[in-house]
């Protein structure tokens, strides 16, 4: 069987199983590392998410630190409503809608970016929301949790918008400096406003199904072996299943003996 095997043509076959098995392989880490990275944001949210606000320090704003995200902080300023800004295309539970960025200038003459919650698209005027809820004027105390800024998108937005929470950008937009690491996702503000925008959901406590992805993803790498497996034991049967059969018994007719002869010919004459 091994040297009916070791030939071009079952060599090519196990080429190209090992190139799609190597594939399998590649997926199922990546998922594997989709769930690490999941399991990271988990573990932060679970570390974070509730516990006591902290006092403000530009630190937490200025350098993002993976550890501290989700961390509700206590900041004490007012609000630079003129200058708040709609975020496009952040959709919520499904539905698509906005998000309200508003700079928040703080006593010691620093300033962070609250994003104060979400607003559903509007039906007045395309491509804007119908109403935006004024955040509170004069001092105001803000809890707010970190969250990193976004990357900026290759896209345009309208005069008052952002493509995305770009700090950078933003920062650029304004006549004075803000950090640009982090932002606030607004938890709560006193004096409370009125009305304000949605308040974002707590996170989901989901690690997802990366790892039975992952575990199917190997299967399958194992599957390409076994049925290539399978292939070349059944083609070995056909292509031997002539040489293996029994040879059929070969007939040998006894030539007659010379009186054998005679006395058929005299039946024939009827003697």
């Amino acid at each position: 069987m091994l040297k009916y095997l070791a030939t071009p043509r079952w060599f090519g076959w196990l080429a190209i199983v090992l190139v799609l098995a190597a594939a399998c392989s590649a997926l199922g880490l990546w998922q594997l590392d989709r769930r690490d990275q999941a399991a990271a944001t988990v573990n932060t949210v679970q570390a974070n998410y509730d516990r006591e606000p902290v006092p403000y320090a530009p630190q937490l704003f200025t350098s993002f630190d993976d550890a501290a995200e989700w961390t509700p902080v206590t900041l004490v300023g007012e609000y630079d409503s003129p200058k708040q800004r709609i975020v496009r295309n952040r959709p919520l539970n499904g539905q698509p809608g906005y998000e309200v960025l508003v700079p928040l200038k703080l006593e010691d003459g620093s300033a962070v970016v609250i994003n104060r919650g979400w607003l559903p698209i509007g039906n007045n005027q395309a491509g804007r929301p119908d109403d935006v809820p004024a955040a509170p004027d004069g001092e105001v105390t803000v809890v707010a949790r970190i969250r990193p800024g976004e990357p900026a998108l290759d896209r345009s937005a309208p005069e008052g918008q952002l493509a995305s929470i770009d700090l950078t950008t933003y920062g650029q937009q304004l006549d004075y400096p803000i950090a640009t690491a982090a932002y606030g996702l607004l938890a709560g503000e006193t004096p409370a406003p009125a009305t304000a925008p949605v308040a974002p959901a707590k996170p989901a406590i989901d690690l997802g199904p990366h790892l039975s992805y992952s575990m199917q993803w190997f299967a399958f790498g194992v599957l390409l072996f076994v049925g290539l497996g399978y292939a070349a034991r059944q083609q070995y049967r056909i292509d031997h299943e002539d040489e293996d059969a029994p040879a059929a018994p070969v007939r040998v007719r006894r030539r007659p003996s010379s009186e054998e002869e005679e006395d058929a010919i005299l039946d024939a004459r009827g003697l």
